[in-house]
Protein backbone atom coordinates (compact mmCIF):
# COMPACT_ATOMS: atom_id res chain seq x y z
CA UNK A 1 0.00 0.00 0.00
CA UNK A 2 1.42 3.39 -0.52
CA UNK A 3 2.79 5.70 1.91
CA UNK A 4 2.12 9.48 2.05
CA UNK A 5 5.16 9.91 3.94
CA UNK A 6 7.31 10.66 0.91
CA UNK A 7 10.60 9.62 0.39
CA UNK A 8 12.68 12.44 2.02
CA UNK A 9 10.32 12.13 4.97
CA UNK A 10 12.58 12.31 8.23
CA UNK A 11 15.17 15.24 6.46
CA UNK A 12 14.57 18.69 7.72
CA UNK A 13 15.63 21.51 5.71
CA UNK A 14 16.36 25.07 6.62
CA UNK A 15 15.40 27.15 3.35
CA UNK A 16 16.90 30.91 3.28
CA UNK A 17 15.54 31.17 -0.05
CA UNK A 18 13.23 33.43 -2.09
CA UNK A 19 11.54 34.44 -5.31
CA UNK A 20 11.89 31.29 -7.80
CA UNK A 21 14.93 29.19 -8.21
CA UNK A 22 15.82 28.29 -4.61
CA UNK A 23 11.67 28.12 -3.67
CA UNK A 24 11.41 25.59 -6.07
CA UNK A 25 14.64 23.55 -5.52
CA UNK A 26 13.03 23.41 -1.68
CA UNK A 27 9.55 23.03 -3.05
CA UNK A 28 10.68 19.75 -4.47
CA UNK A 29 12.15 18.78 -1.68
CA UNK A 30 8.89 19.26 0.27
CA UNK A 31 6.58 17.72 -2.14
CA UNK A 32 8.49 14.77 -1.31
CA UNK A 33 8.35 14.44 2.69
CA UNK A 34 11.13 16.73 3.78
CA UNK A 35 10.46 18.74 6.81
CA UNK A 36 11.10 21.89 5.11
CA UNK A 37 10.95 25.23 7.38
CA UNK A 38 11.39 28.71 5.77
CA UNK A 39 13.67 31.47 7.20
CA UNK A 40 11.64 34.86 6.33
CA UNK A 41 12.79 38.12 7.01
CA UNK A 42 10.10 40.46 8.68
CA UNK A 43 9.10 41.55 5.60
CA UNK A 44 8.65 38.25 3.74
CA UNK A 45 9.56 36.76 0.95
CA UNK A 46 9.17 39.26 -1.65
CA UNK A 47 7.05 37.25 -4.00
CA UNK A 48 4.43 37.62 -1.30
CA UNK A 49 3.20 40.60 -2.59
CA UNK A 50 3.56 40.01 -6.60
CA UNK A 51 0.63 38.11 -6.98
CA UNK A 52 -1.92 37.19 -8.87
CA UNK A 53 -4.64 37.42 -6.42
CA UNK A 54 -8.64 36.67 -6.02
CA UNK A 55 -10.96 39.40 -6.29
CA UNK A 56 -11.84 38.44 -2.63
CA UNK A 57 -8.01 38.80 -1.43
CA UNK A 58 -8.83 41.95 -0.45
CA UNK A 59 -5.65 41.93 2.26
CA UNK A 60 -3.48 40.82 -0.94
CA UNK A 61 -2.51 37.65 1.74
CA UNK A 62 -2.65 34.65 -1.22
CA UNK A 63 -0.23 35.33 -4.34
CA UNK A 64 -0.44 32.73 -6.56
CA UNK A 65 3.62 33.18 -7.25
CA UNK A 66 4.00 32.51 -3.76
CA UNK A 67 1.79 29.40 -2.84
CA UNK A 68 2.68 27.51 -6.15
CA UNK A 69 6.42 27.34 -5.32
CA UNK A 70 6.22 27.35 -1.09
CA UNK A 71 3.45 24.98 -0.55
CA UNK A 72 3.91 22.11 1.82
CA UNK A 73 6.50 24.64 3.94
CA UNK A 74 6.51 25.98 7.07
CA UNK A 75 7.24 29.51 7.89
CA UNK A 76 9.92 30.89 11.10
CA UNK A 77 10.77 34.52 11.17
CA UNK A 78 14.08 35.17 11.75
CA UNK A 79 16.06 39.07 11.41
CA UNK A 80 19.04 37.63 10.81
CA UNK A 81 21.02 41.36 11.21
CA UNK A 82 20.78 40.64 14.36
CA UNK A 83 22.72 38.91 16.97
CA UNK A 84 20.12 36.71 18.75
CA UNK A 85 18.62 35.65 15.41
CA UNK A 86 21.96 34.49 14.35
CA UNK A 87 22.30 32.82 17.13
CA UNK A 88 18.93 30.96 16.84
CA UNK A 89 19.10 30.10 13.46
CA UNK A 90 23.36 28.56 14.09
CA UNK A 91 21.08 26.00 17.09
CA UNK A 92 18.78 25.38 13.99
CA UNK A 93 21.29 24.32 11.88
CA UNK A 94 22.96 22.20 14.14
CA UNK A 95 19.86 19.88 14.39
CA UNK A 96 18.81 20.56 10.91
CA UNK A 97 20.33 18.19 7.60
CA UNK A 98 20.01 20.79 5.05
CA UNK A 99 20.77 24.42 4.70
CA UNK A 100 19.64 26.06 1.09
CA UNK A 101 20.02 29.44 0.20
CA UNK A 102 20.49 31.94 -2.75
CA UNK A 103 22.15 35.24 -1.70
CA UNK A 104 25.13 36.27 -3.07
CA UNK A 105 28.43 35.13 -2.41
CA UNK A 106 29.90 36.42 0.75
CA UNK A 107 26.04 37.40 2.67
CA UNK A 108 26.35 34.50 5.15
CA UNK A 109 30.21 35.09 5.89
CA UNK A 110 29.05 38.34 6.63
CA UNK A 111 26.46 37.34 8.81
CA UNK A 112 28.65 34.63 10.89
CA UNK A 113 26.49 31.79 9.31
CA UNK A 114 28.70 30.52 6.47
CA UNK A 115 28.92 26.93 5.60
CA UNK A 116 32.51 26.55 7.63
CA UNK A 117 30.87 27.66 10.80
CA UNK A 118 27.56 25.97 10.86
CA UNK A 119 29.37 22.72 9.66
CA UNK A 120 31.91 22.96 12.99
CA UNK A 121 28.53 22.52 14.85
CA UNK A 122 27.06 19.98 12.84
CA UNK A 123 29.16 17.82 10.67
CA UNK A 124 26.64 16.00 8.68
CA UNK A 125 25.11 19.07 7.54
CA UNK A 126 24.70 19.46 3.86
CA UNK A 127 24.84 23.26 2.64
CA UNK A 128 23.34 23.81 -0.71
CA UNK A 129 23.81 27.53 -2.92
CA UNK A 130 22.11 28.60 -5.29
CA UNK A 131 23.87 31.45 -6.80
CA UNK A 132 23.77 33.48 -10.47
CA UNK A 133 27.58 32.41 -11.30
CA UNK A 134 28.52 29.98 -8.46
CA UNK A 135 30.16 30.54 -5.24
CA UNK A 136 34.43 30.84 -4.75
CA UNK A 137 34.57 27.70 -2.86
CA UNK A 138 34.23 25.65 -6.33
CA UNK A 139 35.49 27.99 -8.31
CA UNK A 140 35.54 31.72 -8.33
CA UNK A 141 33.46 33.46 -11.59
CA UNK A 142 34.75 36.94 -12.62
CA UNK A 143 31.25 37.80 -12.33
CA UNK A 144 30.76 36.27 -8.52
CA UNK A 145 29.54 39.82 -7.59
CA UNK A 146 26.88 40.04 -10.33
CA UNK A 147 23.32 39.98 -9.25
CA UNK A 148 21.44 37.45 -11.43
CA UNK A 149 17.83 36.66 -12.40
CA UNK A 150 16.40 34.21 -14.55
CA UNK A 151 16.59 36.25 -18.42
CA UNK A 152 20.62 36.78 -17.02
CA UNK A 153 21.36 33.22 -16.95
CA UNK A 154 19.03 32.68 -19.97
CA UNK A 155 20.87 35.25 -22.24
CA UNK A 156 24.49 35.03 -21.14
CA UNK A 157 24.38 30.72 -21.41
CA UNK A 158 23.90 30.97 -25.50
CA UNK A 159 20.30 29.71 -24.63
CA UNK A 160 19.00 32.79 -26.15
CA UNK A 161 20.99 32.70 -28.51
CA UNK A 162 19.53 29.54 -30.45
CA UNK A 163 15.62 30.51 -29.57
CA UNK A 164 13.36 32.35 -31.64
CA UNK A 165 13.19 33.17 -34.85
CA UNK A 166 16.37 35.26 -35.17
CA UNK A 167 16.02 38.15 -32.52
CA UNK A 168 17.58 36.47 -29.17
CA UNK A 169 14.64 35.20 -27.30
CA UNK A 170 14.16 33.54 -23.89
CA UNK A 171 12.15 30.89 -23.16
CA UNK A 172 8.23 31.16 -21.91
CA UNK A 173 9.16 30.01 -18.22
CA UNK A 174 12.12 31.03 -16.03
CA UNK A 175 14.01 28.15 -16.65
CA UNK A 176 17.07 30.01 -15.70
CA UNK A 177 15.67 29.65 -12.17
CA UNK A 178 13.79 26.68 -12.52
CA UNK A 179 16.31 24.20 -13.99
CA UNK A 180 19.25 25.48 -11.51
CA UNK A 181 16.43 24.24 -9.02
CA UNK A 182 16.15 21.45 -9.81
CA UNK A 183 19.39 20.57 -10.06
CA UNK A 184 19.96 21.68 -6.53
CA UNK A 185 17.91 19.76 -5.18
CA UNK A 186 19.61 16.40 -6.94
CA UNK A 187 22.59 17.99 -5.39
CA UNK A 188 21.29 17.80 -1.92
CA UNK A 189 19.88 14.33 -2.01
CA UNK A 190 22.92 13.06 -3.18
CA UNK A 191 24.85 14.85 -0.36
CA UNK A 192 22.14 13.93 2.18
CA UNK A 193 22.80 9.82 0.60
CA UNK A 194 26.86 10.71 1.12
CA UNK A 195 26.00 12.29 4.57
CA UNK A 196 24.06 8.89 5.79
CA UNK A 197 26.83 6.94 4.57
CA UNK A 198 30.06 8.86 5.57
CA UNK A 199 28.70 10.77 8.26
CA UNK A 200 29.83 13.81 6.64
CA UNK A 201 27.72 16.66 5.38
CA UNK A 202 29.22 18.58 2.56
CA UNK A 203 28.83 22.40 0.75
CA UNK A 204 27.81 21.93 -3.08
CA UNK A 205 26.28 25.39 -5.46
CA UNK A 206 24.63 25.67 -8.44
CA UNK A 207 25.24 28.77 -10.85
CA UNK A 208 22.49 29.84 -12.96
CA UNK A 209 24.42 30.17 -15.57
CA UNK A 210 26.13 26.91 -15.04
CA UNK A 211 23.07 24.80 -15.36
CA UNK A 212 21.76 27.05 -18.32
CA UNK A 213 24.63 26.23 -20.05
CA UNK A 214 23.96 21.98 -19.45
CA UNK A 215 21.07 22.41 -20.66
CA UNK A 216 22.60 23.74 -24.02
CA UNK A 217 24.69 20.78 -24.71
CA UNK A 218 23.85 20.50 -28.15
CA UNK A 219 25.28 23.60 -29.15
CA UNK A 220 28.65 23.20 -26.94
CA UNK A 221 29.29 19.91 -29.24
CA UNK A 222 28.54 21.39 -32.72
CA UNK A 223 30.90 24.58 -31.51
CA UNK A 224 33.67 21.56 -30.54
CA UNK A 225 33.32 19.38 -33.82
CA UNK A 226 32.21 21.59 -36.37
CA UNK A 227 34.07 25.10 -35.06
CA UNK A 228 30.15 26.38 -35.82
CA UNK A 229 28.22 28.76 -33.73
CA UNK A 230 24.68 27.96 -34.06
CA UNK A 231 22.30 30.53 -34.44
CA UNK A 232 18.74 30.68 -33.92
CA UNK A 233 16.75 27.97 -35.59
CA UNK A 234 12.86 28.76 -35.01
CA UNK A 235 10.88 26.13 -34.31
CA UNK A 236 13.21 23.30 -36.34
CA UNK A 237 15.77 21.04 -35.55
CA UNK A 238 19.30 21.82 -36.59
CA UNK A 239 20.33 17.91 -36.83
CA UNK A 240 16.79 16.23 -37.05
CA UNK A 241 13.84 16.53 -39.97
CA UNK A 242 10.77 16.30 -39.55
CA UNK A 243 11.17 18.06 -36.19
CA UNK A 244 9.14 21.15 -36.15
CA UNK A 245 5.65 23.04 -35.46
CA UNK A 246 3.26 23.11 -38.17
CA UNK A 247 0.14 25.02 -39.01
CA UNK A 248 -3.38 23.00 -38.28
CA UNK A 249 -6.55 24.75 -39.19
CA UNK A 250 -7.47 25.70 -35.96
CA UNK A 251 -3.87 25.99 -34.16
CA UNK A 252 -0.93 24.00 -34.90
CA UNK A 253 0.95 20.60 -34.02
CA UNK A 254 4.31 19.17 -33.39
CA UNK A 255 5.72 16.45 -35.33
CA UNK A 256 8.99 15.06 -34.73
CA UNK A 257 10.44 12.30 -36.73
CA UNK A 258 13.92 11.50 -35.49
CA UNK A 259 13.93 7.72 -37.32
CA UNK A 260 13.65 6.93 -40.41
CA UNK A 261 11.03 4.40 -39.83
CA UNK A 262 8.41 7.20 -38.72
CA UNK A 263 9.37 9.68 -41.49
CA UNK A 264 8.80 7.01 -43.57
CA UNK A 265 5.09 6.41 -41.66
CA UNK A 266 4.45 9.98 -41.41
CA UNK A 267 4.78 9.76 -45.57
CA UNK A 268 1.95 7.16 -45.84
CA UNK A 269 -0.35 8.73 -43.56
CA UNK A 270 -0.09 11.77 -45.80
CA UNK A 271 -0.99 9.96 -48.80
CA UNK A 272 2.86 10.92 -50.60
CA UNK A 273 4.11 8.12 -51.94
CA UNK A 274 6.42 10.55 -54.22
CA UNK A 275 8.31 11.87 -51.04
CA UNK A 276 9.13 8.58 -49.55
CA UNK A 277 10.16 7.27 -52.87
CA UNK A 278 12.16 10.46 -53.29
CA UNK A 279 16.37 9.57 -52.90
CA UNK A 280 16.90 13.49 -51.68
CA UNK A 281 14.85 12.53 -48.81
CA UNK A 282 15.70 9.10 -47.99
CA UNK A 283 17.83 9.82 -45.04
CA UNK A 284 17.82 12.35 -42.24
CA UNK A 285 20.57 13.84 -43.46
CA UNK A 286 19.31 14.30 -46.70
CA UNK A 287 16.21 15.83 -44.81
CA UNK A 288 17.82 17.95 -43.11
CA UNK A 289 19.15 19.66 -46.85
CA UNK A 290 16.39 19.84 -48.03
CA UNK A 291 13.82 20.68 -44.96
CA UNK A 292 12.52 23.41 -46.61
CA UNK A 293 10.89 21.46 -49.56
CA UNK A 294 9.37 19.02 -47.22
CA UNK A 295 7.74 21.43 -44.35
CA UNK A 296 6.43 22.89 -47.38
CA UNK A 297 4.91 19.38 -48.69
CA UNK A 298 4.02 18.30 -44.68
CA UNK A 299 2.27 21.88 -43.55
CA UNK A 300 0.12 21.88 -47.12
CA UNK A 301 -1.45 18.72 -45.66
CA UNK A 302 -1.75 19.61 -41.51
CA UNK A 303 -2.96 22.87 -42.53
CA UNK A 304 -6.32 21.54 -44.05
CA UNK A 305 -7.36 19.83 -40.75
CA UNK A 306 -7.82 20.59 -37.26
CA UNK A 307 -6.17 19.74 -34.09
CA UNK A 308 -8.52 16.89 -33.20
CA UNK A 309 -8.34 15.37 -36.18
CA UNK A 310 -4.65 15.71 -36.91
CA UNK A 311 -4.52 13.46 -33.11
CA UNK A 312 -6.65 11.04 -34.41
CA UNK A 313 -4.78 10.36 -37.55
CA UNK A 314 -1.46 10.85 -36.35
CA UNK A 315 -1.38 9.84 -32.54
CA UNK A 316 0.15 7.23 -31.41
CA UNK A 317 1.67 6.59 -35.18
CA UNK A 318 4.58 8.85 -35.48
CA UNK A 319 5.78 11.20 -32.19
CA UNK A 320 2.94 13.93 -32.46
CA UNK A 321 1.22 16.68 -30.38
CA UNK A 322 -1.22 19.85 -30.35
CA UNK A 323 0.26 22.76 -29.47
CA UNK A 324 -1.71 23.46 -26.38
CA UNK A 325 -2.42 26.66 -24.18
CA UNK A 326 -3.20 26.46 -20.48
CA UNK A 327 -6.70 26.23 -21.37
CA UNK A 328 -6.12 23.03 -23.32
CA UNK A 329 -3.79 22.08 -20.65
CA UNK A 330 -6.40 22.22 -17.70
CA UNK A 331 -8.68 19.96 -20.33
CA UNK A 332 -6.22 17.43 -21.09
CA UNK A 333 -7.53 14.21 -19.96
CA UNK A 334 -3.49 13.46 -19.45
CA UNK A 335 -3.22 16.20 -16.98
CA UNK A 336 -5.86 14.68 -14.82
CA UNK A 337 -5.23 11.24 -15.07
CA UNK A 338 -1.46 12.32 -13.85
CA UNK A 339 -2.57 14.31 -10.93
CA UNK A 340 -0.92 17.15 -12.64
CA UNK A 341 -2.92 19.78 -11.17
CA UNK A 342 -3.67 20.13 -7.66
CA UNK A 343 -5.68 22.36 -5.81
CA UNK A 344 -4.98 24.52 -3.14
CA UNK A 345 -7.68 26.00 -0.29
CA UNK A 346 -6.64 29.32 0.94
CA UNK A 347 -7.74 30.44 4.58
CA UNK A 348 -11.05 32.84 3.90
CA UNK A 349 -10.85 32.36 0.29
CA UNK A 350 -14.18 30.99 -1.68
CA UNK A 351 -11.85 29.66 -4.45
CA UNK A 352 -9.43 27.18 -4.59
CA UNK A 353 -5.89 27.82 -6.05
CA UNK A 354 -4.99 25.45 -8.99
CA UNK A 355 -0.94 25.01 -9.52
CA UNK A 356 1.34 22.55 -10.71
CA UNK A 357 1.34 18.81 -9.73
CA UNK A 358 4.04 16.64 -8.44
CA UNK A 359 5.43 15.39 -11.96
CA UNK A 360 8.05 12.70 -9.99
CA UNK A 361 5.72 9.65 -9.51
CA UNK A 362 7.06 7.19 -7.13
CA UNK A 363 4.83 4.48 -6.52
CA UNK A 364 5.04 3.11 -3.15
CA UNK A 365 5.71 7.07 -1.51
CA UNK A 366 4.23 9.22 -4.28
CA UNK A 367 4.95 13.48 -3.03
CA UNK A 368 2.27 15.05 -2.80
CA UNK A 369 1.06 18.84 -2.57
CA UNK A 370 -0.56 18.96 0.88
CA UNK A 371 -1.25 22.60 1.43
CA UNK A 372 -0.64 25.98 0.52
CA UNK A 373 2.57 28.35 1.13
CA UNK A 374 2.48 29.25 5.09
CA UNK A 375 1.48 32.94 6.63
CA UNK A 376 4.11 35.04 7.59
CA UNK A 377 5.61 33.17 10.72
CA UNK A 378 3.02 31.16 10.95
CA UNK A 379 5.39 28.04 12.71
CA UNK A 380 7.70 30.39 14.07
CA UNK A 381 6.84 29.60 17.99
CA UNK A 382 6.20 25.74 16.89
CA UNK A 383 9.52 25.11 15.25
CA UNK A 384 11.70 27.01 17.85
CA UNK A 385 9.76 24.45 20.26
CA UNK A 386 10.19 21.43 18.39
CA UNK A 387 14.26 22.41 18.89
CA UNK A 388 14.38 23.52 21.89
CA UNK A 389 15.25 26.79 21.78
CA UNK A 390 13.77 29.66 23.70
CA UNK A 391 13.38 33.27 22.39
Amino acid sequence: MASHAGVLAGITVLDLTQVLAGPFCTMLLADHGANVIKIEPPSGDVTRGLGPFFADDVERRHGGYFHSVNRNKRSVVLDLKTARDQAIFRDLAAAADVVVENFRAGVMERLGLAWETLQARNPRLVYGALRGFGDPRTGASPYGDWPAFDIVAQAMSGFMSITGPGTPMKAGPGIGDILPGVMCAFGIVCAVRHAERSGRGQFLDVAMYDAMLALCERIVYQHSVLGEVPRPAGNDHPLVCPFSIYPAADGWIAIACALDAQWQELARIIGRRDLLEDPTLATNSERVRNAARLREAIAAWTATRGKQELAGVLGGRIPFGPVNDVADVFADPHVAARGMLASLALPDLAAQLKVAGVPIHFADTPGAVRGPGPALGEHTDAVLHEFGIAR
